[in-house]
C-alpha cells in the first residue's frame, strides 16, 4: 500500500498524479452515509432503522462517520449541497453556544 492509502498500481488523480488522499474517490459506505444524509426523513425513528438496517451501522457510528465527512473535501466535491447544508447548520450551533 501507498503512503496515499492506495494499493500499489491503482490509479491516483487526474491524468494518473497522484496528490494525496484528497484526489481519491469516496468509499461506497462514505458515500451511503452522504446520501442517506441527503434525503428527507418522515421523523428520527425512520432514520434510525434506515441506517442499522440498511447501512449496518449504529447511528452513534452514523453520526460520527458523518461528522468526519462534513470536513472531507472528497465528501464536498461528491455531495456539495448536503455537505455545505451540514456546514451551515454545524455553524450556527456553534454561535450558539
Amino acid at each position: 500500500m501507498t503512503d496515499d492509502g492506495r494499493r500499489d498500481g491503482q490509479p491516483g488523480g487526474e491524468a494518473g498524479v497522484v496528490t494525496g488522499a484528497a484526489s481519491s474517490r469516496l468509499t461506497d459506505a462514505e458515500a451511503a452515509v452522504l446520501a442517506y444524509e441527503g434525503r428527507s426523513w418522515p421523523g428520527p425513528g425512520a432514520k434510525e432503522r434506515a441506517i442499522r438496517e440498511g447501512l449496518g451501522l449504529s447511528p452513534v457510528r452514523y453520526y460520527q462517520l458523518l461528522n468526519t465527512l462534513m470536513d472531507d473535501p472528497r465528501a464536498l466535491a461528491h455531495a456539495p449541497t448536503t455537505v455545505n447544508r451540514l456546514r451551515r447548520l454545524r455553524e450556527a450551533q456553534r454561535a450558539r453556544r
